[in-house]
């Protein structure tokens, strides 16, 4: 069937109440095509997705299907019936195997009732790439695997022969699989050929092409409005409906983007003092198997039995932790090591089995999880955000506003708005609490790309203090700079060098066939320290017992034979945490932007001064002035950057 005709879609239409889905849609999808799927949450991509497969019949126009076309379909919300999970997936050696690399082969004779949410989109993946098919459709693939699970599933893409179809927030899988990408704008789809990249310059070049166009339009209609009115009295019998007509091109603003440039998500965050949330001795197991039963505190179980079925049973142990107030930290392991159990603990959602939390005075806390808070399907949006019995006020609607949620969508309820516009909303809900401290639990979950590219714009300029937990790279990439990396075998520390240091050797053991993510050389989970000194390192014997600064801090005294423990944060107040430097050369480089901007508009304006000679010595003496202010601020950045290097982390 090489290059033959696949699925062809000719005038599709779908509407949604006040709104067109799809409008006058044409595509056409070939054998050996690898399509990605993108736009706005709302936009219909899903709701394509099931045009395509014929699940879902259009309102208007035709689909037509090549012969004996074979269709694998994953679907966002997938329903594998009932019985064990071995049944729904189907039997045969080729499911076991690509069950076993999704992290589902422990769960093959659990009943599909019990499954958490994370669990069945999983199995619903298996199930998919396992049946031979000539079309293969994945709504949100990535979502809730661990990110050797990703790259496999990366290179399983890669090597499929028939028809691709995935609607993912994964820029890199987006990049990695595709060589199209369809658009979903307002109705209309727009290809582009090329991956996440050839999508970026398309609606690049689209809209400034509609902006010229525009231009274009108004001028012309200026034109035609200016000959209307000079005419000559004997004239005046032209036409008044094209007075009329030139009157309203000129007056009406042009289409806005379907997206504003910016996002005002910033308010007032509360000032955040130098105890921010610390774990001592902290670890946690569960007393039955979080895979098979309900008593997972997040209401699903990516720490799954497989980790914690070990003969002692914990997760974890031994884990201290002490957040910086500019900490930006990444959770990264494989799935079941831990990582929303950890983040659980660290906001305070559930009490750890062993060890002590504590949190600052000045620390106001939100997490977001996987699940997001509970929402009414029969409020509308408004209500979810303040209350039924409340009435929002400017800074409701400006919150709302500024997530795009405008006028129409804020009447909305609930249960008409997508997977990814709930998604959305809980994000709102997260961030109206105003926190400090915030934990985020596989925040781009059905997020579109829009959306992740302004939470990660916001995340970069916020005051407080983040924690992520994320499969997605590029969204790692952005918003963190340490990680604590936990190996599945009960060990959590941090990494010397960070993310991008982890990610790294993360890839070259995949290059050299290891994929495992051991953590042999991860320091204490701490936000400071110098991961040479050989008391931050863990004792022989102590295997998967990282120490925090301050336990390293008892431990001298006590070998002192000194009774007085260390003030908590003594050692911080030395020097600024890697954190505070990173957000501070963050600052640095925002300020040296605005200085150079400010020393190119002196240049210009020096050579406009012409032959006055006054004017020439001050603007001279203006542009020496800033010249010498961007120095002084590139001077301490590399301070900085030095900084950093010295303790063996990037900036």
């Amino acid at each position: 069937m090489s290059g033959q005709v696949v699925v062809d879609l000719v005038g599709v239409g779908m509407s949604r109440p006040g709104r067109e889905l799809l409008d006058n849609v044409d595509l056409t999808i070939h054998q050996g095509d690898r399509v990605g799927i993108v736009g706005i949450n709302g936009t219909g991509k899903s709701t394509l997705m099931g045009v395509i497969s014929g699940r879902i019949q259009p309102e208007r126009g035709t689909v037509r299907r090549g012969k004996d076309l074979v269709t694998a379909e994953m679907t966002q919300r997938p329903d594998l019936g009932s019985g064990t999970v071995a049944e729904a997936m189907g039997g045969g050696w080729e499911t076991q195997a690509v069950a076993d690399r999704l992290g589902m082969s422990e769960l093959l004779d659990a009943p599909v009732d019990r499954l958490s949410g994370g669990q069945l989109k999983r199995a619903a993946l298996a199930r998919a790439l396992a049946v031979p098919s000539d079309l293969l459709l994945l709504d949100e693939p990535t979502n809730h695997l661990d990110l050797d699970a990703i790259a496999w599933l990366e290179e399983r893409l890669a090597g499929y022969q028939g028809a691709l179809m995935l609607i993912t927030h994964d820029r890199h899988v987006l990049d990695a699989v595709s060589n199209s990408v369809v658009e979903l704008e307002r109705g209309t789809a727009h290809r582009h050929q090329g991956g996440y990249g050839g999508y970026l310059e398309g609606k690049a070049r689209r809209e400034s092409e509609a902006v010229q166009a525009e231009t274009v339009r108004r001028n012309l209609a200026k034109s035609e409005l200016a000959w209307l009115r000079r005419g000559a009295p004997a004239r005046t019998s032209k036409p008044k409906a094209r007075i009329a007509t030139a009157e309203a091109i000129t007056s009406t603003k042009r289409p806005t983007a379907t997206r504003g440039e910016a996002l005002a998500l910033h308010g007032d965050t509360p000032r955040l003092g130098d105890v921010v949330v610390e774990l001592e001795g902290v670890g946690h197991r569960y007393q039955t198997s979080p895979a098979r039963s309900n008593d997972h505190p997040m209401g699903h179980s990516n720490d799954r039995a497989g980790n914690a079925n070990r003969d002692d049973g914990w997760l974890f142990r031994n884990v201290e932790l002490r957040l910086d107030p500019r900490e930006r930290l990444g959770i990264v392991g494989p799935n079941g090591a831990g990582k929303t159990t950890l983040m659980s603990i660290l906001s305070g959602r559930l009490e750890p089995a062993e060890g002590t939390r504590r949190k600052g005075h000045t620390a106001v806390t939100a997490l977001l999880d996987q699940t997001g808070d509970r929402l009414n399907p029969k409020h509308r949006v408004w209500e979810a955000i303040c209350g039924v019995d409340g009435r929002p006020d400017w800074r409701d609607k400006a919150l709302m506003e500024s997530f795009w949620f405008d006028t129409d969508a804020q009447w909305a309820p609930v249960g008409t708005l997508s997977g990814g516009e709930q998604r959305r909303l809980q994000l709102v809900l997260t961030l109206a609490k105003r926190p400090n401290v915030l934990f985020l639990d596989e925040p781009t979950n059905d997020l579109d790309l829009d959306t992740l590219r302004a939470l990660e714009d916001f995340l970069d300029e916020w005051p407080g203090a983040l924690v992520v937990v994320s499969h997605d790279r590029a969204f790692l990439e952005r918003t963190v700079a340490d990680v604590i990396v936990m190996d599945g075998d009960g060990f959590a520390g941090r990494r010397p060098g960070g993310f991008g240091a982890w990610e790294a050797e993360r890839r070259l053991r995949r290059r050299r066939g290891h994929a495992t993510s051991a953590v042999t050389t991860s320091t204490p989970a701490t936000p400071h320290g110098d991961p040479t000194d050989e008391a931050s390192r863990n004792p022989p014997g102590a295997g998967a017992r990282p120490h925090s600064s301050n336990a390293t801090k008892r431990a001298a005294a006590a070998k002192q034979g000194s009774n007085t423990p260390p003030t908590p944060g003594a050692d911080s107040a030395k020097q600024p945490s890697p954190n505070t430097l990173r957000f501070r050369m963050r600052e640095l480089e925002r300020s040296m932007n605005s200085i150079r901007a400010k020393r190119d508009r002196l240049t210009d304006e020096l050579h406009r001064i012409g032959d006055d000679h006054q004017r020439l010595a001050e603007a001279g003496a203006n542009l020496a002035a800033v010249e010498a202010e961007l120095e002084s601020a590139e001077e301490r950045w590399l301070e900085m950057a030095d900084d950093l290097e010295r303790r063996g982390l990037t900036a």
